[in-house]
């Protein structure tokens, strides 16, 4: 596979996915705040550079050291964050991937985004509403782009390993879990796949949703 930059590396999935594109031979370029955040990632292989999605000048370094033929991974999120990334930061992200030659990007926010709001429940909207708000505004962004996106909605989101059994889903309603290693293998699988671009897929793992039921 083409080289991957990753933003959003730091922890949560998205650490997971920059330890499964490492497993599988993937070079991942990625950015991070912190300096302890860049050792964990660099201690498996990653590039990584220090600087904030939201600074502009932070994205073009990091893609500056990024090869031509990269294609690019977001799972960017705004926990704990004093300045919410999920639409300013992936807006700033996606304008830039426009003026170079990468052109595939793959988006991973959440169920409950755009024309699946009406599933989530009254609860779910009063915690997490405005977090998925954000969330739609970069999907609405993306799909509007010139970019070969994916999007991925997945469920929530869990610790454990890589199951195989994730399901990307369409045009239905969806709720369960997955792991989060089980999210970066269906990355992986939809970057490897042409037929994706352009669709948006919700993804849960029905048998590790089974099992916490029990």
């Amino acid at each position: 596979m083409n080289p991957v930059v990753l933003f959003g590396a730091s922890r949560g999935l998205g650490f997971e996915v920059a330890r499964y594109f490492r497993e599988q031979g993937v070079e991942v370029y990625s950015m991070v705040r912190k300096p302890e955040s860049a050792a964990a990632l660099e201690d498996m292989g990653v590039n990584v550079i220090l600087g904030d999605a939201l600074d502009q000048e932070s994205i073009n370094s990091l893609l500056d050291s990024t090869p031509d033929n990269a294609v690019a991974v977001s799972t960017m999120g705004s926990f704990q964050a004093e300045i919410p990334v999920d639409y300013l930061g992936h807006r700033l992200v996606i304008d830039e991937l426009e003026q170079r030659n990468i052109r595939r990007f793959v988006m991973v926010t959440s169920l409950g985004c755009g024309d699946s709001w009406a599933y989530l429940s009254d609860k779910a909207k009063a915690v997490f509403g405005k977090a998925v708000r954000e969330k739609s505004l970069a999907e609405s962004w993306l799909s509007t782009s010139q970019l070969d996106y994916t999007i991925l909605r997945p469920g929530g989101l869990q610790d454990g390993e890589v199951s195989e059994q994730g399901k990307l889903s369409q045009n239905c309603e969806v709720h369960g879990l997955i792991t989060r290693a089980e999210v970066a293998r269906l990355i992986y699988q939809v970057l490897n796949d042409e037929k994706t671009v352009g669709q948006i897929y919700a993804c849960v793992d029905p048998e590790f949703t089974s099992r916490f039921k029990r």
